[in-house]
């Protein structure tokens, strides 16, 4: 399982240390005592072993103890516990950082951190620290939290920002937090269920088909084991709040300390259970937004969907019988349908509506002025008209009904 995480690598590496250069040695040990310089600005000791530890108290700050102390002697690579607590400093600092996740000093320490876990997990290989055949019981109290080394560095990959790679990031974190999860439930660390995998998730799709509803209930239990999980993490991260200090100062004994990273390793077996769900929706959403883009760069057309019928909203078929759709009238037509059709009789605004007008203006004008010349040639008309006029002075309104008067 070491094997495959120190092989693959991190995606995308390759390409971003040109970017940002990756320390070596000597620029990692400076950094550590630079760090655990911050920390305790006024301690001081005097001998070389001191700086086995940079989270510790003791380191000494100033420079002229330094060089006296390795004055003609080699800088011995940092060990594992110094990469593995730089490691999860950075994490910490990444997490808890002010600025954006896409700034370079954030990104810097992303990588930082990639390289140093990828060292410590080298590391373990070489000195074969875990094995299938032994018990957690087996394994020593400081070495159980190298066993979160996969963890890390999956929640680490999750933080880096290149777009064009981020389907690989996250296959990349899905593995590691997967190695995680099945190197615990093989120390029984906890009881919890593998996610699926590419292999067993066909299978309960096949055995799932055949049952009724099986998508209610599998939603249930996973939301009910979401919040025991929400729960139980919470717990464990208030305890571990409360055995920090006396774990990291040295006063706690071998069974605080083995209670300490065991309950670390349940809170990551909770984190990583939430990063993996997380990840296959992004995927999921990923792969969705390049399918349009695969389907045209393979030339292949999309169908062209059929118009609608009309519907009606009414509650039940026989409502709809009895009341109707509840408005005037249903759409016999599309709009499309309606601009087809006006197109071929040519009704449309720039087809025949505006020439239709001015034709109906001008046999409106035409007809007036040959009425006009009617009348004024008609004398028997201006007769009539005469009269009815003399006739109306003579006989005003209501003259011949004078019944119902009082």
């Amino acid at each position: 399982m070491w094997t495959m995480a120190t092989q693959e690598g991190t995606p995308g590496s390759q390409s971003e240390n040109s970017a940002l250069e990756l320390p070596s040695a000597c620029d990692i040990r400076d950094y550590m005592l630079r760090e655990a310089s911050q920390e305790a600005p006024s301690e001081a000791v005097s001998s070389v072993e001191a700086l086995s530890s940079p989270s510790s108290s003791e380191v000494d700050p100033a420079p002229s103890h330094k060089m006296e102390a390795t004055e003609g002697e080699e800088l011995l690579p940092p060990s594992l516990s110094e990469l593995f607590d730089t490691c999860q400093r950075l994490l910490d600092e990444v997490e808890a950082a002010v600025e954006p996740t896409s700034s370079r000093v954030v990104q810097e320490k992303v990588l930082k951190g990639l390289y140093l876990l990828k060292l410590s997990a080298e590391m373990l290989v070489q000195l074969d620290s875990f094995s299938h055949n032994e018990d957690l019981e087996e394994i020593a109290s400081s070495d159980l939290k190298y066993l979160m080394v996969p963890a890390l560095q999956g929640a680490l990959v999750l933080k880096q920002v290149n777009p064009s790679k981020r389907l690989d990031d996250l296959q990349w974190a899905r593995e590691q937090f997967l190695i995680y999860l099945t190197q615990c439930q093989q120390y029984h660390v906890a009881e919890f269920e593998l996610p699926k995998t590419k292999n067993n998730s066909a299978e309960n799709d096949t055995a799932g088909s055949s049952v009724a509803h099986p998508n209610l209930i599998a939603m249930a239990s996973q939301r009910q084991a979401k919040i025991e999980r929400y729960k139980q993490k919470k717990e464990m991260e208030h305890r571990l709040s409360a055995m920090k200090a006396a774990v990291e100062s040295g006063e706690a004994d071998d069974e605080h300390v083995r209670e300490y990273y065991l309950l670390h390793l349940r809170r990551w077996i909770s984190i990583s259970l939430e990063e993996i769900n997380s990840i296959d929706q992004e995927i999921k959403i990923l792969r969705e937004k390049d399918a349009p883009k695969e389907a045209s760069a393979l030339g292949s057309t999309p169908q062209s969907s059929l118009p609608m019928k009309p519907f009606i909203l009414t509650r039940n078929a026989t409502q709809a019988k009895v009341f109707g759709a509840g408005y005037p009238s249903l759409a016999s037509m599309t709009v499309n349908d309606w601009y087809d059709q006006h197109r071929k009789v040519g009704a449309l605004p720039d087809q025949g509506i505006p020439k239709t007008t001015s034709e109906v203006r001008r046999g409106d004008q035409q007809h007036e002025e040959e009425e006009q010349k009617e009348e004024e040639d008609d004398e028997e008309a201006l007769q009539r008209v005469r009269e009815w006029d003399d006739w109306k002075d003579t006989h005003p309104r209501g003259y011949g009904n004078r019944q119902n008067m009082g």
